[in-house]
């Protein structure tokens, strides 16, 4: 039997893609084959054109998913502009850092609201669709912080850590459904949650010489782990959480 990559008839919904991470599964997802749909607060516009100059339809759904508020409709919309959902790529996301002493309930609230809360209830959203007809992948973002506590971002490590567990979770009841659920965790990548670390010549160092690598991931590192778990090459994997990290965890 021949192994596939290929998303040709697929569609996808990713979240928080306008820029970074988001961004290039976007356009990687259409570029193996699928029809996007990208949700957000920003205007994709550098992500439409790139999708569609891959000969795939884009469709823009306007939404703040600091709140659960918009999730139905984001569904919604996802499937009225597409004709059906077979991927859903859960990466948008917000981050705060501050001492651990003076950390406030408003900045814990903010990323748990928005990197797990969401994710989840979101996630729920596209599975009862996905459940009904049998089929479909979920991709959750994930972080080395799933795995590690970090310094001055309580709040972030506290999300990232739910979403290796509510993935796990969500995969053990919609296996059977035919519904596979796994996260990929990526490493330091130079995108714009990680722009304090890199302008701070001290940790910049720190991480480079633990990164075996020898650099920081791009966002496209990203990508090609995203379209094998949204590919048919991937439906024997479920409840994993894949760490794209230049060999960060290995050291």
């Amino acid at each position: 039997m021949a192994i596939s990559f290929s998303l040709e008839g697929k569609a996808a919904l990713v979240t928080g893609a306008n820029t970074g991470i988001g961004q290039a599964i976007a356009v990687a997802l259409a570029e193996a084959g699928a029809d996007v749909a990208i949700a957000g607060r920003s205007e994709p516009t550098e992500t439409l054109r790139a999708i569609a100059a891959t000969g795939r339809k884009a469709v823009n759904i306007k939404a703040d998913l600091s709140s659960i508020e918009p999730v139905q409709r984001v569904i919604d919309e996802a499937l009225a502009g597409l004709g059906r959902l077979d991927v859903l790529v859960n990466n948008a996301g917000i981050i705060r850092r501050d001492d651990l002493l003076q950390f406030s309930e408003a900045d814990w609230d903010a990323v748990i609201d928005t990197n797990l809360k969401t994710l989840f209830f979101l996630s729920q959203a596209a599975a009862r669709h996905m459940a009904e007809r049998g089929s479909g992948k979920i991709i959750n973002i994930a972080s080395l912080l799933t795995f590690q506590g970090g310094v001055r971002v309580p709040s972030y490590a506290a999300a990232k850590s739910g979403v290796g567990g509510v993935t796990k979770a969500m995969a053990n009841e919609l296996a059977p459904k035919g519904v596979q659920v796994n996260a990929i965790a990526p490493g330091y990548i130079s995108t714009n949650n990680t722009t304090a670390l890199r302008e701070d010549e001290t940790r910049n160092r720190q991480i480079l010489e633990r990164i075996p690598a020898g650099r920081w991931g791009r966002a496209e590192d990203i990508a090609g782990a995203a379209v094998f778990l949204a590919s048919p090459a991937s439906d024997y994997v479920t409840g994993h959480i894949m760490a794209v990290d230049g060999g960060w965890l290995a050291r």
